[in-house]
């Protein structure tokens, strides 16, 4: 039903998702982040309130296990949550509970941590951890490679119909929140699309709000 990955880059601080699942609008229910704390995936049959849950322990100074085992502590049906957690230091922690979805796997990594259910096979999970850390570039790139590599070991048991990819960085908004809410085939292709045609005005947009007299060095619109 949904494979995802969560991960940060060292250089910049910057902690993102990029998530896909076989249910519509992925993207809306189950990634949560917040700037200077961490980013939380909640999935299989998701609970969306344990993302902020755990990200306000992760706030209160709580390591990644400590705020995943608090959020867990919340909710009596925990034993059907899939939840991946990374803390703005770099740790990780995660949980599959024993009625997840079919074929599962998660495994954290350097800087990373990735999960899913209804797999093709347990593999999947490894060569996104793998495809993460060998990768190099921007953090949106390393994600959506981590993605395109999960796939390529076999993916989900079934098709997949939306994905979403979301970056925090220094602002209290995500500098990156893009979306695949439903497609026949391919949302990550489709997502990896957006992200191109993204990525060159994603700077724009965030010294233009902070300063609306900023020239935009890449076309960006004057009103949105």
């Amino acid at each position: 039903m949904t494979l995802s990955i969560v991960g940060r880059c060292a250089a910049t601080g910057q902690i993102g998702i990029a998530i896909a699942s076989s249910s519509i609008a992925v993207g809306a229910r189950c990634p949560w982040l917040r700037s200077d704390v961490g980013a939380v995936s909640t999935q299989n049959i998701t609970l969306p309130a344990l993302g902020p849950r755990i990200l306000d322990r992760l706030q209160q100074g709580d390591s990644a296990e400590a705020a995943l085992r608090s959020g867990l502590a919340s909710d009596c049906w925990f034993q059907y949550r899939q939840i991946t957690v990374l803390a703005a230091d770099g740790q990780s922690a995660w949980f599959s509970g024993e009625q997840t979805l079919g074929i599962h796997n998660a495994q954290s990594g350097n800087q990373c941590v990735a999960a899913g259910n209804l797999l093709a096979n347990p593999e999947v999970i490894p060569a996104m951890v793998a495809a993460f850390e060998q990768q190099q570039g921007q953090l949106a790139a390393r994600l959506l490679a981590a993605m395109q590599a999960g796939m390529a070991a076999g993916g989900e048991a079934g098709p997949i119909h939306s994905a979403a990819l979301s970056i925090v960085a220094d602002q209290v908004w995500p500098i990156v929140d893009l979306r695949v809410d439903w497609t026949a085939a391919e949302p990550i292709d489709e997502l990896n699309q957006l992200w191109l045609a993204y990525q060159p005005q994603m700077n724009d947009y965030v010294t233009r709000a902070i300063d609306p007299t900023q020239a935009p060095s890449y076309g960006v619109p004057g009103d949105e």
